[in-house]
């Protein structure tokens, strides 16, 4: 009887993210800031993939597994950004329940993806500066897709056990969520069913998918400055670090906002700042990507400067005729 009366209580078919509804003076300059930030993001995460494909010189592993964040970065702020816009735009903030656990999945299983895909570009990075002598045989082609195809599916993998369970739990409301997309705490507080379960396997996967390539990561780039500092001329120190800073960039900005957001105690007066920090690595990481790889690395400058060459030298040549 009691579970009867539960799933009659289970009104909830959609939910309202709340976003950044606080502030509605500001909706239009909003809007036209992530309406940015978000043209800007595809074209640049765009171009880097183009830019890759297309020119000879970039085809080796580490502008590989460029080209592959790029096009994660492209999926990754479209899982976020439109929905937000349209909301921004028609000021209609309500999501469907389907709705909403498939950008949770989408979202979540991009992260996890990134998560080890950066694992896979620092491990890259430590053979070419700790054992060059092996990294044409260590990083070979069939390797390095081995290692884009396990970060996909480790990601896709961890995020649908978590979603399966969530599409189970009870909402008998309230259903507003306090946040700019549906993600799974602000989820799991608004259920009235059993959590713990969930909440624990969350956990789980989190340590289990997650975890050993942040430790992968990290224990590379010891490696990595380790062996760097081991380099006697300073030219040569600085030759080697240069080949990863770009990447040491981008492995900080994720990782430092994405813990800080989940080690944040859950308070109503922190929100505002979870929130900011959460557009720290769902918008404005994807936004900066490009930038870092194309200003700090001197063969993608060099493939994008060919590259408009020959889109300046075509285009006279069409207007000849």
């Amino acid at each position: 009887m009691a579970d009867r009366n539960q799933r009659n209580q289970t009104a909830v078919t959609e939910f309202i993210l709340l976003g950044f509804g606080d502030v509605p003076e500001l909706k239009i300059l909003l809007f036209l800031m992530f309406l940015a930030i978000y043209m800007a993001t595809m074209f640049g995460n765009m171009l880097i993939t183009a830019l890759v494909v297309t020119d000879q010189h970039l085809h080796t592993p580490m502008y590989f597994f460029l080209g592959n964040l790029s096009c994660l970065e492209t999926c990754y702020t479209s899982a976020i950004l439109p929905r937000m816009l349209a909301s921004l735009l028609t000021g209609d903030r309500t999501i469907s329940f389907s709705g909403c656990i498939t950008q949770l999945y989408f979202f979540c299983a991009l992260v996890a993806t990134e998560c080890c895909l950066l694992a896979a570009m620092s491990y890259d990075r430590y053979i070419a500066i700790c054992k060059p002598l092996h990294y044409s045989t260590l990083m070979n082609t069939r390797f390095c897709l081995q290692l884009a195809a396990g970060s996909g599916l480790n990601g896709c993998l961890a995020t649908a056990i978590v979603v399966l369970f969530m599409s189970h739990l009870i909402f008998c409301g309230p259903n507003e969520i306090d946040h700019f997309y549906c993600d799974l705490i602000p989820l799991i507080k608004l259920s009235c069913g059993d959590t713990h379960l969930i909440i624990l396997l969350d956990f789980v996967l989190a340590c289990v998918f997650t975890l050993p390539p942040f430790l992968l990561t990290l224990t590379s780039y010891v490696c990595i400055f380790t062996t760097i500092l081991r380099i006697p001329s300073t030219t040569g120190r600085q030759k080697a670090f240069s080949t990863c800073s770009s990447h040491l960039i981008v492995v900080t900005i994720y990782y430092g906002t994405l813990m800080i957001v989940h080690v944040l105690p859950n308070r109503d007066t922190l929100n505002i700042l979870n929130k900011v920090l959460s557009l720290c690595y769902t918008v404005l990481t994807p936004l900066v990507n490009p930038l870092i790889y194309s200003l700090r690395n001197r063969d993608v400058k060099k493939a994008l400067s060919k590259a408009v060459s020959t889109y300046v030298s075509f285009t006279k040549t069409g207007s000849e005729f």
